[in-house]
């Protein structure tokens, strides 16, 4: 077997320490770009065949042996296991040579384990990218279903945790379908970035043979090759960039995460979680906790901190490739993997979510949130809004005083404050006329939520996702 030898023996003549060997492998974690790097290692053979370095026999046999190393490993759960590779490129070389023998050793050709890594790596990362961007729009379409099945209900809308304004539930949901619409913009943009072939930069100085790389870039569907050998080894600003593009998707998930605990308290009482998504307490039987959502909070930072890690690594890296770069793997690989489980246990959860439309009513229809439309009443009646608001904000000082309501003021009452007030004043304030008021784009108010409601549907159904 010659899959546990090093790329890199013919310089030493003593053996490596077993505690040094140990921490200086990465096998434990890249072998995740094993299916990645067999795909760039056949277009590296391809590239030597038309380079004349690989015979056309050479070249069958080794895609061949390429291909069975895949099947086999997707074949057998235990593949990896007990492997003493330094890497996953050591690895699949060691196999390689195994299967077809001293062929096997020339498909490194012009080609370093930097240029080599660089590749797979992106490679996977592009793959998981257009995970998450499916499973960003999974969560969205939850968001448009729950909008769809509480078309009707209103809720206060907040600032400073204050009931402030009463909004649709749908409004609500749709705040968050328009997050995570440029959570895949961000992360589609990324692709552009992401999609450069970096192989052919052999080490640091390019490969000193006559492989056409542009060849080699259409056949992974890279869009371009990289221009400058030490760029293409040396930088990882595409893997902080997609921790970038990922962070803000777990801040818009723990946003939503908190927007929920909050509303299935009991202090609030809007939102009743399934017991599909709930857990209980080993001492209070009462309990119904809403542990996915704290988790997918605290997730968050984890996420955070995966981006920090990769900027602090590169930040003082001199060019080209150092080793300090291996870390930007466990750093992506569990990006990748937190927000994806995040993103499906959001959507897992919003589905299993009933909304108490009479608790949300009853909160909307409290603590004055009709002010603004009480102030906005006297505008329409050539009040300047300054005054009006003043007016107003007495109005609400005298309701507070009286225990009403300002639905529940007469007009003779409002008109203490307000002389401007006319007939229509107490009818502006109630909760379908204060929500239907906002009616300019971006707006709460039903017609306009439904149309937005609409866009969102279809923009939905045109990504064709199976759900």
């Amino acid at each position: 077997m010659s899959e546990t030898k090093n790329l890199w023996g013919g310089r030493f003549t003593g053996a490596a320490n077993e505690t040094f060997a140990e921490f200086n492998r990465s096998f434990g974690f890249d072998r995740r770009l094993f299916f990645a790097d067999i795909k760039g290692s056949v277009a590296q053979a391809n590239g030597l065949a038309a380079a004349g370095i690989l015979t056309t026999d050479e070249t069958a046999s080794v895609i061949a042996a390429l291909g069975q190393l895949a099947a086999d490993a997707e074949s057998d759960p235990r593949y990896f296991d007990g492997s003493g590779a330094e890497d996953v490129h050591s690895f699949i070389e060691g196999k390689l040579v195994d299967k077809v023998g001293e062929t096997g050793k020339k498909l490194h050709t012009g080609r370093s384990r930097n240029d080599q890594v660089a590749t797979a790596f992106r490679l996977w990362i592009r793959d998981e990218t257009e995970t998450l961007l499916n499973d960003i729009a999974r969560l969205q379409s939850a968001f448009v279903r729950s909008a769809e099945k509480y078309i009707n209900a209103v809720l206060p809308g907040y600032t400073h945790l204050q009931r402030a304004q009463p909004v649709l539930w749908a409004h609500w949901c749709l705040a968050y379908f328009e997050m995570l619409d440029r959570d895949r913009e961000r992360l589609t943009q990324s692709l552009g970035r992401i999609n450069v072939l970096p192989l052919g930069s052999g080490a640091l100085a390019g490969t000193g043979f006559d492989i056409d790389r542009e060849s080699v870039a259409r056949e992974l569907g890279f869009d371009h090759v990289s221009r400058n050998s030490l760029d293409g080894v040396s930088d990882r600003d595409f893997a902080i960039e997609f921790t970038g593009a990922a962070s803000l998707v777990m801040v818009h998930l723990s946003r939503f995460a908190e927007d929920i605990i909050l509303y299935c308290s009991t202090e609030f009482g809007f939102v009743e979680l399934s017991d599909a998504v709930s857990t209980g307490s080993s001492l209070m039987p009462q309990k119904k906790n809403p542990d996915s959502l704290e988790l997918i909070r605290g997730k968050a930072g984890r996420v955070f901190g995966h981006q920090m890690a990769l900027l602090t690594t590169l930040k003082g890296l001199p060019l080209a490739y150092n080793k300090d770069m291996q870390e930007d793997k466990e750093a992506v690989f569990d990006t990748v993997d937190t927000v994806r489980v995040c993103l499906r246990v959001a959507a897992i959860v919003l589905d299993n979510a009933t909304v108490n439309e009479t608790q949300t009513r009853k909160a909307a229809e409290t603590g004055y949130l009709n002010a603004t439309e009480l102030a906005d009443s006297l505008v329409r009646q050539g009040v300047p809004f300054r005054d009006a608001h003043e007016a107003a904000g007495k109005t609400v000082v005298y309701a507070i005083s009286q225990n009403k309501e300002l639905g529940e003021l007469t007009i003779d009452e409002i008109r203490q404050f307000a002389d401007a007030a006319g007939e229509d004043t107490l009818a502006a304030l109630s909760l379908e006329r204060t929500v239907a008021a906002k009616s300019a784009i971006g707006g709460t108010s039903p017609d306009r939520v439904r149309q937005e409601l609409r866009t969102a549907r279809r923009k939905i159904d045109e990504l064709n996702l199976d759900e």
